[in-house]
């Protein structure tokens, strides 16, 4: 049995089990490690000693879903589809359908076998980057303005705001000082402390 082919759970019923061969643990540890019954560790430790580690892969593997629709079903939705609809989207040809043909099918379900026949090119999400501005080149061309409410003093007074210009040339700090409020009166405060 090819390791690689086993899924997560099935390589971590594995080791256990191993581990279980190598009497480094009890099936009852097994079975708190797996999170499983002592019952079911029993079944997996019996299917084990005989098949090895084939013994562990579910037996669900390689069968189609009980949840799957069937296959003339899905020929008929997606003739109707290809007849009537081939330019609509999923959701509006997902409606027409429940509509007009009484087929009740997820919109997505439908979406998923559009884009395999060809009838639907799913949409390329773009990301859009955010570029940084590029700084000012000299000393005082732009300055940024901004206050910051905290508890600057830790406990020893009361919060107050923080209102600092920094000029993006050069990240100096232009004017800083500690108010009570950030009002337009202490902004024009600090703007005459720089005259």
């Amino acid at each position: 049995m090819d390791l690689v082919q086993m899924s997560k759970r099935e390589l971590e019923r594995y080791t256990v089990m191993r581990q279980i061969e190598a009497q480094l643990i009890s099936r009852r540890q097994a079975a708190l490690a797996l999170n499983l019954s002592e019952r079911q560790v029993r079944r997996l430790w019996k299917d084990y000693q005989h098949l090895g580690a084939a013994g562990l892969l579910s037996k669900q593997r390689g069968r189609p879903s009980n949840r799957a629709i069937k296959a003339d079903r899905r020929a008929h939705i997606m003739k109707l589809v290809s007849t009537h609809y081939p330019d609509f989207g999923p959701t509006l040809a997902c409606e027409y359908l429940r509509r007009e043909h009484d087929c009740k099918i997820s919109s997505e379900t439908l979406r998923q076998w559009m884009i395999a026949s060809g009838i639907w090119k799913p949409k390329v999400k773009r990301t859009r980057r955010h570029h940084s501005r590029d700084r000012r080149p000299r000393l005082g061309e732009l300055v940024q303005i901004d206050g910051s409410t905290h508890d600057w003093f830790e406990g020893r007074s009361d919060k107050c705001m923080l209102i600092a210009f920094i000029d993006d040339a050069s990240s100096q700090i232009m004017a800083a000082r500690f108010f009570e409020a950030e009002t337009s009166a202490t902004y024009l405060s600090l703007t005459q402390i720089q005259r």
